[in-house]
């Protein structure tokens, strides 16, 4: 266990421990430091504290670190959909909900598992917890993902990715009125300064270019089409959030937003990896994958589309 002894000063002075710690803690999220709170991991002069405890100037504040426990990539018989496969590679069609490879908090449902259960031998470049990844999903956005099953066909998708020869386009529901058929956002992007767990265009941030082009529109919401140039975490999430049109069903980027259309209550964000195009490192061949949107994001799209025009 770590920990860590901090002394309040004069311009900590007043402040909630939450938000005191959440400053002196920059590289841990606020729920990592609730939950400390909330344990009994940490004490001011000695004394456990509530979320709510104001700090005073000269008190002691001492936070208690559990370590971590090892985290374990073991294969698990979780169906894949798989859309193309050779000696070198697989392509899954990635449900909405799965977590790509083990974190903490989620270590036995990921792709990562099930590949271990149903492909013999996965590249090691990433290591043991991420075997064969060579690009990612966020848990909550569906779709194509290629995985390697060979360290030299890694390192080839790899190099693919760093050119920016891999074509990746998604499809997305955002809320809002897209008046323009294409646009593009070249914002860079960076981790937020507020709230650890969120990206946002930032100054300082690294280099973030994606295409959009206008799919269908509805009164209230619009269907677009989304093509990145670079690969920056949460990209595509971001960049339409700057513009005004975050997308339907994604609670980092549009907390304010209702995510209810009519009867239908969206649990997640509507995007979804839709169509993505590379070279075969077997043979040489440029090869197009496409994956229909899954059946969550078609019933909103066919419920927009029968006339609702707002909230119910």
């Amino acid at each position: 266990m770590k920990t860590l002894s901090l002394n309040a000063d004069i311009e900590s002075s007043g402040k909630r421990i939450d938000k005191f710690l959440s400053e002196k803690m920059p590289d841990c999220s606020r729920s990592f430091i609730k939950k400390l709170i909330d344990d009994g991991c940490v004490s001011v002069n000695g004394l456990s504290c509530r979320p709510s405890r104001k700090v005073t100037a000269g008190q002691t504040v001492k936070v208690d670190i559990p370590e971590k426990k090892p985290l374990q990539a073991v294969p698990k018989n979780i169906p894949l959909d798989i859309k193309y496969q050779d000696e070198d590679i697989i392509v899954v069609n990635k449900p909405a909900g799965m977590v790509v490879h083990p974190v903490h908090g989620d270590c036995g449902n990921t792709l990562v598992n099930a590949l271990l259960y149903h492909i013999k031998d996965l590249s090691g470049i990433n290591g043991v917890m991420r075997p064969g990844i060579v690009h990612r999903l966020d848990k909550d956005t569906s779709g194509l993902i290629v995985i390697a099953k060979n360290d030299r066909a890694h390192n080839f998708l790899a190099e693919q990715f760093k050119s920016r020869e891999v074509v990746k386009e998604y499809r997305a529901i955002v809320f809002g009125r897209v008046i323009v058929s294409r646009f593009e956002v070249s914002l860079p992007i960076g981790r937020s300064k507020i709230d650890r767990k969120k990206m946002a265009v930032a100054p300082g941030g690294k280099p973030a270019r994606t295409g959009f082009e206008l799919l269908k529109r509805w009164d209230d919401y619009s269907m677009v089409s989304a093509r990145l140039f670079t690969g920056r975490t949460h990209q595509i999430r971001v960049h339409l959030a700057s513009k005004g049109f975050p997308i339907l069903g994604d609670r980092i980027y549009a907390r304010s937003k209702s995510h209810k259309v009519g009867d239908i209550n969206v649990l997640r964000q509507m995007l979804h990896s839709e169509n993505l195009e590379f070279i075969l490192p077997s043979t040489g061949e440029r090869i197009c994958l496409r994956s229909p949107v899954p059946v969550d994001m078609e019933n909103v799209i066919k419920y927009l589309d029968s006339g609702f025009t707002g909230e119910k």
